[in-house]
């Protein structure tokens, strides 16, 4: 009889998955500043026989937590399951916030988008290639005009409109899209909507957004346009965290370029992408490498 043979359970087809191993990890953590961190943390790493290729650390005396992020190697196969159990310990310890990932791995990511091509094919082009450490998963959009975009370079495209009836169902369509890819970063690449605070709240610390630096001098409309009829001097862009605040977001990554007279406003809006494309690279590379560390309204960038 079709289609009677039993699927495997979701057990067996987990333990039948591999473990993950690698030889290079990225470990990245903050807590409360104190004595000896660095000690404990070094002394972990010797008896896993790990050595450490690189590591940044900053202690704020505001906050008085201390952030650190390592990338180590070891010169043998190491399961980075086991390895975060032993970290385990230390973590408590310490009071810990971290995160322990095996290096390069590469991060599933969605990209909403709405009309604006710029972002979008930037980041396209830099997964493809292998320039940014992710994997775009999916691209959603409230339009249809960027599919061909993204299945040129063999991405999923989710049309889904927004009205004002629809967008309740809407961010629920993209939350569900979120799940089934197993989605670690929202990108929203000139997404042309404000999510709510029900999906900012469920996205919080995993959604990055961009915008243009004339804000909030110049809002609606053609800001670039705005920007030339007032004489600016410069034009930058803006990555945040999304909050529910609009616009006003964490900040990880800024452009500025300057600009004179001589410069038209079709002018100030190719360099204006130029630092939204530069900016947002910025943000979800150090993202996905595990460099940014939230801390209230701020972050630190591990560079």
């Amino acid at each position: 009889m079709i289609g009677t043979e039993a699927r495997p359970s979701e057990a067996s087809r987990l333990q039948a998955t591999p473990p993950e191993t690698g030889r290079e990890f990225v470990l990245t953590f903050h807590c409360p500043d104190a004595l000896g961190i660095v000690q404990a943390v070094a002394a972990f790493l010797l008896e896993q026989e790990c050595y450490i290729v690189d590591i940044k650390q900053f202690g704020d005396r505001a906050s008085g937590r201390f952030f650190m992020r390592i990338h180590v190697t070891s010169q043998v196969d190491v399961e980075t399951a086991r390895l975060r159990a032993g970290f385990e310990q230390v973590a408590q310890e310490w009071q810990m916030d971290w995160r322990l990932e095996r290096h390069g791995r590469k991060q599933p990511i969605l990209v909403m988008v709405s009309k604006y091509e710029h972002c979008l094919n930037d980041l396209l082009f830099r997964a493809r290639s292998g320039e940014l450490p992710v994997e775009i998963a999916a691209v959603v959009s409230n339009h249809p005009d960027l599919e061909p975009l993204a299945a040129w370079h063999g991405v999923p495209f989710h049309h889904i409109p927004v009205t004002p009836e629809t967008k309740a169902d809407a961010e629920e369509r993209l939350l569900d899209l979120v799940d089934h890819f197993a989605v670690e970063l929202v990108v929203l690449a000139r997404y042309m909507q404000v999510l709510s605070d029900e999906a900012t709240t469920r996205l919080s610390g995993k959604a990055i957004n961009i915008h243009h630096s004339f804000l909030p001098s110049f809002k609606g409309a053609k800001p670039y346009h705005q920007a030339f009829e007032r004489g600016v001097k410069t034009v930058g862009a803006t990555a945040h965290y999304v909050n529910s605040e609009l616009d006003e977001g964490p900040i990880i990554s800024q452009q500025v370029i300057e600009v004179d007279h001589t410069y038209s406003a079709a002018d100030l809006v190719t360099v204006g992408r130029d630092a939204e494309c530069k900016a947002l690279t910025n943000a979800v590379r150090w993202h996905a490498e595990g460099r940014i560390v939230l801390s209230g309204n701020r972050t630190v960038i591990l560079r």
